[in-house]
């Protein structure tokens, strides 16, 4: 391997003082600024390369932040993905990204791999089958802060990142029985998880109030893949009497159920009105476009990396905050508008 360029070469090279030199790339005022350029220049013609990682080691900061999240190929998680970056970028911190696809093993890897990385905060986003989280408690045995966003954990002293799921699961019950709807199905992800508990509470509330009972065999648990939408349309078209209303708490499976529908003779809103959640790409691209609850995923990014930056910095203090709501709000569409059909 090419033998690395150090200070010690660039003195050499300019015969200068190798203390002129860290000085200099280290942009401290006492170095002129032709002698900064002398030294910036041969930096990059020989290749110089600064070792941060030593230089973070000896002051104990790596201004490097871990962002754990539990898919990539989602428009939520690259919208938060999106909003952590600019705020990290704007700070002067890096973040390394950790996918646990779904696992919870994955996840407890991804974790103890970002703590041995050194990061100096964590932003997490839990699996599906995440019950136990154990895995966490190294980093507040380091005082490394934590901050979940969206799944977040329970009985654990950090800050969560969250929508108020109850009432945008509420809202989207109530705008289907608003349009008409006596027969309301819904197809939710996993109920230990707090996003999906709390959607399918609001769900189950709204009908409540209105004075319809929920029936289980108008609830699909499922894992709110691709491949969902194309089961729960199929489940859907054996229900006797088949459901007039359908909330779904994703807009891509929403989008493949509402298309296999179609594709089966299903009117849409007409015979049967749809309801997703996100308010991804997807939800303005589908014909009808889709009615969904707006998930606004970058502020959520940013918000988490600030409230966790500003720890860092001294400027605030996480233990003083214990949950933050981010709006959300419901954007009506074609999809469920039987009364304008």
């Amino acid at each position: 391997m090419q033998k690395e360029v150090t200070i010690y070469d660039l003195a050499r090279h300019l015969n200068i003082s190798v203390a002129t030199v860290s000085r200099a790339l280290n942009d401290e005022p006492v170095v002129s600024k032709k002698t900064k350029k002398k030294i910036d220049d041969l930096a990059r013609e020989m290749g110089y390369r600064h070792n941060r990682f030593a230089s973070n080691l000896r002051k104990q900061r790596t201004r490097t932040i871990g962002l754990l999240v539990p898919k990539l190929h989602s428009s939520f998680i690259a919208s938060v993905i999106s909003g952590v970056e600019k705020v990290a970028a704007d700070s002067g911190y890096d973040i390394i990204i950790s996918n646990s696809a779904e696992s919870y093993q994955r996840e407890c890897h991804n974790a103890e791999s970002l703590f041995h990385k050194r990061v100096d905060g964590l932003l997490a986003c839990l699996a599906q089958d995440t019950a136990n989280i154990d895995h966490y408690k190294i980093f507040n045995e380091k005082n490394i802060p934590v901050v979940f966003f969206d799944r977040v954990a329970k009985n654990i002293d950090t800050v969560n990142v969250v929508i108020d799921n109850y009432r945008a699961g509420y809202l989207a019950t109530q705008h289907l029985l608003q349009q008409g709807c006596k027969r309301l199905a819904i197809l939710t992800g996993n109920p230990e998880v707090n996003v999906y508990k709390e959607r399918l509470k609001g769900y189950t509330d709204a009908l409540y109030d209105n004075k319809m009972h929920s029936s289980n065999d108008l609830v699909a648990v499922k894992d709110m893949s691709e491949s969902c939408g194309y089961e729960f349309a199929r489940e859907v078209l054996a229900m006797q009497p088949i459901p007039d209303g359908l909330f779904i708490t994703n807009d891509l499976v929403a989008a493949v159920c509402m298309q296999t529908l179609k594709e089966n003779g299903v009117r849409i809103p007409t015979d049967i009105a749809v309801v997703g959640f996100n308010n991804d790409t997807i939800s303005r691209l589908v014909e009808p476009k889709l009615t969904t609850i707006d998930y606004p995923g970058t502020d959520m990014g940013q918000i988490a990396a600030r409230n966790l930056i500003n720890h860092l910095e001294g400027i605030t203090d996480l233990r003083q905050t214990s949950t933050i709501i981010v709006r959300s709000e419901l954007v009506v569409r074609e999809s469920s508008l039987k009364k304008g059909a």
